[in-house]
């Protein structure tokens, strides 16, 4: 039998850390949902790093290079964060260099696991195949808002659990991955209503960059899965 956890901030990932899972790195609003959304329109790889002076390291060896702090879009970089931003015309066949708030933070800290896929709800079911196929352990963590609890987030990794747990070679005991799943079941009939509660969902409004939120949103429309091998993000078509 194999469990389902969710860890809901990077902050406590070393308490849930297991070297043997699938891990899931999950920011809907919107790094997971921008990857995805790449390999979608053709990007060949995604470079994550931590820090915005790696970024602009990258960006002086003449890389493309996408950067945003707090949703807003670096001075160095050629765009942001916006699942929009990567279109096919911009990013079809290339490289990019990528930092985010939070989601390239939980990316690099995922990889103790030993596979570490994005997740976003645009490839929600081909991710739930892959990991029912690999038959391992799956741990979620929530990118979460600057370490800490975020709505949005722990939504998905509530519908995430739930695709998988429907499948009885896998279990959970963990009160999170209930709790998420409690969580989505309130909202999942009333999603975009209850998104009005998020509190990324008002920065993004207050910064003109909510037009994304309805998009972010939407299940199933590609079979992608992007993958991190400790360096670059690639994907695989499952």
């Amino acid at each position: 039998m194999k469990y389902v956890e969710v860890c809901f901030s990077p902050a406590l990932y070393k308490d849930y850390e297991n070297r043997e899972a699938i891990v899931v790195v999950t920011d809907i609003l919107r790094a997971s949902s921008a990857i995805v959304t790449a390999f979608m329109n053709g990007v060949q790889r995604l470079i994550p790093v931590g820090t915005l002076e790696e970024a602009m390291a990258y960006k002086e060896k003449g890389y493309m290079v996408a950067a945003e702090r707090d949703g807003i879009v670096r001075d160095f970089a050629d765009f942001g964060n916006s699942p929009y931003n990567f279109s096919k015309e911009r990013v079809n066949g290339k490289e990019i260099v990528y930092s985010t708030t939070n989601g390239t933070h939980a990316i690099h800290l995922a990889s103790s696991g030993h596979e570490v896929l994005i997740g976003a709800y645009l490839n929600i079911s081909s991710l739930a195949d892959y990991i029912v196929a690999q038959d391992r352990d799956l741990l979620i963590l929530c990118a979460g808002w600057k370490n800490k609890f975020n709505l949005e987030d722990s939504l998905f990794a509530g519908a995430l659990a739930e695709l998988v747990l429907k499948h009885d070679t896998f279990t959970t005991i963990c009160d999170a991955a209930n709790g998420a799943m409690d969580l989505y079941g309130l909202a999942k009939d009333q999603m975009t209503q209850y998104i009005e509660k998020v509190a990324q969902r008002h920065r993004l409004k207050k910064n003109g960059l909510d037009d994304v939120i309805g998009y972010c949103h939407e299940n199933d429309l590609t079979r992608i899965i992007p993958v991190f091998n400790g360096e670059s993000i690639t994907a695989i078509n499952n």
